[in-house]
């Protein structure tokens, strides 16, 4: 335990408190190892391998080398140490990125939501390629940060939302720009979510940790409180210290298509329309209905984006989202794009499988002129960027997705700040309420912050 501690101590003085140093040396090493060995395998740690981090794991297995593997859980670390016994064991992504050094090339980063920009920022600020799960970050604050930081070392990036590298995807953001809807004048959004546990009270239980689960490292940034089982594992996502809630779980997918069509950034206000309200400021609503306006931008004229979420929970004489679908079903999750002269209907989270309505009017429209490149693959993108030394090259790198993740929780803050916030993206402030700042950024706790 002596031991233990102190290194959590060492890592507090100086892993996190700038990442100076050595750290540099060693992005800077990495960075040209990429340059002059492209053909090389790449070399993978990879933090969260539970969940959604089993499949990016395999990925990363597929494309490269597993040098070390990391999870707070010892038994999903341990069942994913049997598919790469090579690979180094740790159960602190801090530790890990401190013992490895220039050892490693690229992190993915499938985490819980609030240990997303500790862990990523980390390995960025050592010159480390980063594959992270959307929502990219926790609060606007690490989007943002994120988003600079991989300008600034020139990494290549990509978040999880891997419905941006289906080719259906990108026909839609190309029928959208085409124009052939007209003006976009309302989007509306809805979503299954949650399918956990939400606007519930905080456990009063307070039982043992798991002998293997190592509870101080998945805390990690948020507040210390005793372990129960309605935080891990799993059931996050429903609490504020942890997750984002459905809207950002689910947001990142679904409005990624109008996003990347219309440039859907920095909006002007976000509000909350409705709502089963936050649960002893501890768990997301039920249900909740946001609306975003934003602004003139590039030749598109102001618009507003709906988002419905709790799925069958949420009251039917609220879903006016059905009203605009021109006699189509609703599906259980979609997005609706009304413009002047049409509709666009995505039937699914990624906009993959999409119709312009009513069908008939649009039945023999030709297929738009071709101005994204289609993938090879989510996972693989982001590897022959790494490869080919392209920053940019996945489609949804942390330039792109940065922006992305700050609209989406822009919709959160106005949630728990309880009013409409009029947004400026230059301050990351709300201009008309200085007390969603709190919800904007967050306090860490030490040895964890994603601050120099």
């Amino acid at each position: 335990m002596t031991h233990r501690t102190n290194r959590r101590a060492f890592l507090t003085q100086t892993a996190l408190a700038g990442a100076a140093g050595p750290f540099l040396m060693a992005g800077a090493a990495a960075s040209a190892r990429a340059r002059e060995t492209p053909n090389e395998k790449v070399r993978f740690a990879c933090i969260g391998v539970g969940g959604k981090g089993n499949s990016d794991t395999r990925d990363a297995g597929k494309h490269g080398e597993i040098v070390a593997l990391c999870d707070i859980d010892e038994g999903t670390l341990d069942k994913m140490a049997e598919k790469f016994p090579d690979a180094k064991k740790y159960v602190d992504y801090r530790t890990m990125l401190e013992d490895l050094g220039d050892k490693i090339d690229a992190v993915t980063v499938s985490t819980p939501d609030h240990t997303h920009a500790p862990a990523s920022v980390m390995a960025m600020r050592m010159g480390k390629h980063c594959f992270c799960q959307k929502p990219l970050t926790w609060s606007v604050e690490e989007a943002r940060l994120m988003r600079e930081l991989a300008a600034e070392k020139k990494l290549c990036t990509q978040m999880g939302n891997q419905g941006t590298a289906e080719d259906g995807f990108r026909r839609g953001v190309e029928v959208i720009r085409s124009g052939v809807l007209g003006p976009i004048k309302e989007i509306h959004v809805w979503t299954n979510r949650p399918i956990w546990p939400q606007g519930i009270p905080r456990p009063k239980e307070t039982p043992g940790v798991p002998n293997k689960v190592h509870w101080y490292e998945f805390l990690g940034s948020a507040p210390d409180r005793p372990y129960n089982p309605a935080y891990h594992p799993f059931k996050w996502r429903g609490w504020l210290d942890y997750g984002t809630g459905a809207l950002g779980d689910m947001a990142c997918h679904t409005i990624n298509i109008a996003a990347m069509a219309l440039n859907l950034f920095d909006p002007e206000s976000v509000e909350v329309v409705d709502t089963s309200g936050i649960v002893d400021k501890e768990t997301y609503p039920i249900w909740s209905i946001i609306r975003t306006r934003f602004g003139e931008r590039d030749g598109r004229p102001p618009l507003t984006m709906t988002w419905y979420d709790g799925g069958e929970k949420l009251p039917e004489d609220k879903r006016a989202y059905k009203d605009v679908l021109c006699g189509e079903k609703a599906s259980g999750s979609g997005l609706v794009l009304v413009g002047e002269k049409g509709t666009f209907f995505s039937e699914n989270d990624y906009g993959s499988k999409h119709a312009l309505l009513p069908r008939e009017r649009f039945r023999d429209v030709p297929e738009p002129e071709k101005t994204l490149p289609r993938s090879p693959g989510h996972f693989t993108e982001w590897v022959e960027a790494i490869k080919a030394n392209e920053p940019c090259k996945a489609l949804s790198n942390f330039d792109y997705a940065g922006r992305l993740t700050e609209t989406v929780l822009l919709g959160v803050v106005a949630m728990r700040a309880g009013t409409k916030i009029e947004w400026d993206p230059s301050s990351l402030r709300a201009k008309n309420c200085p007390e969603a700042d709190q919800y904007i950024r967050r306090d860490y706790r030490k040895g964890f912050s994603i601050h120099s």
